[in-house]
């Protein structure tokens, strides 16, 4: 048993290993990231010069990763209008012609994202379309209508083009006038990502490398990550590369609705739950998120496992602290999978659960 346990701590510092599950490079296209935030788009098109005076909203129709970078639109304040994000497959009554639909599927074929365009093209008030993929079904539909088309840079999957998906958006939304001053924050954010992931490369052994310890923290549990409202799509990204980068079991809340409902749900068992609980906490969240964060973890002592608090740096604006993060949990995700004895890259089970739904 001794042996398996170091051989299990040996793994994440075992650089041949890691080269020998990681065939698609997910580490590195992790170490890469800081790149995809200062990616520019070309969205220029006449048809915006008729919408921009009467806009009323926004809207993004996405799934997954491709839904994720609106999210994160939504959860900080900057935009002059309403956004919504839709995953599902039809499209809210309430958006009419003075509103913007921005599909977007990095395959171009997410059925629930196609479904939308279907609904709103053939809505008699519908609104002006903007599709968003890295081809696929989308830009042929965006060709065939004539709309704008937005290609992302394809040969990855969706869960990691965080950043080509944000710096998208936020061309549409200058293009706009929605937004202003946010491209340079952008671009300070992709320098401290740029400097940060120094720290959590696969060459950095584990006594030194916080993402490889927190990998091991989650290593044989399922992860439950906690954050505050504002960076809560930073928690979701966790889950989502969590689920199908490890191939494990997470998921995720934000305070304060936390401690409306899912509080009272570690009170009724044992402190032995099969869990491991992240914070995630930023110098930004609201003082009274900050003071539930403690209260709740001492409320809760002896009832769950305690919270293993990820304290992120303070950058100039909580989109660093969401870049930051978000960075983090890439690599934490990547080492989980190799803990796991799995690539992190290919998800097969979607792929086969897509081709059974034709």
């Amino acid at each position: 048993l001794l042996n398996d346990k170091c051989k299990i701590v040996l793994m994440l510092d075992d650089l041949k290993y890691m080269h020998q599950k990681d065939t698609q490079d997910a580490l590195g296209i992790a170490e890469k990231q800081w790149k995809q935030y200062q990616h520019r788009f070309d969205v220029s098109s006449t048809q915006y010069s008729v919408l921009s005076t009467q806009l009323r909203g926004v809207v993004v129709a996405g799934m997954g990763g491709s839904a994720l970078a609106a999210s994160a639109f939504a959860s900080i304040p900057g935009l002059c209008v309403p956004l919504l994000v839709v995953r599902d497959y039809t499209l809210p009554e309430l958006v009419n012609e003075n509103w913007l639909l921005i599909c977007s599927s990095y395959s171009g074929n997410t059925e629930e994202t196609i479904s939308v365009f279907n609904h709103a093209i053939t809505r008699k008030n519908n609104p002006l379309i903007v599709c968003m993929s890295s081809g696929g079904e989308l830009a042929k539909l965006a060709s065939t209508h004539g709309l704008l088309h937005i290609k992302l840079p394809s040969g990855f999957q969706p869960r990691f083009t965080f950043g080509y998906q944000y710096a998208a958006l936020l061309s549409i939304f200058e293009n706009l006038g929605l937004v202003k001053g946010l491209r340079p924050i952008l671009e300070q954010g992709s320098e401290l990502v740029k400097k940060a992931v120094d720290g959590w490369l696969p060459t950095v052994p584990e006594k030194e490398n916080l993402a490889k310890k927190i990998a091991h923290e989650i290593a044989g549990k399922s992860a439950v990550i906690y954050s505050g409202t504002q960076l809560f799509p930073a928690a979701y990204k966790w889950k989502i590369s969590l689920n199908e980068t490890a191939k494990n079991v997470a998921w995720c809340n934000a305070y304060s609705e936390f401690n409306h409902n899912e509080f009272l749900g570690w009170t009724s068992h044992p402190v032995q739950k099969p869990y491991r609980v992240i914070d995630l906490r930023s110098q930004y969240d609201h003082p009274q998120v900050t003071k539930r964060f403690e209260i709740s973890d001492r409320l809760l002592s002896g009832k769950r496992p305690a919270a293993l608090v990820v304290d992120i740096p303070k950058g100039q604006h909580i989109l660093h602290d969401m870049m930051w993060v978000i960075a983090l949990g890439d690599f934490v995700s990547c080492y989980l999978a190799l803990l796991n004895g799995l690539n992190p890259t290919p998800v097969d089970l979607i792929e086969r659960l897509k081709k059974e739904l034709v």
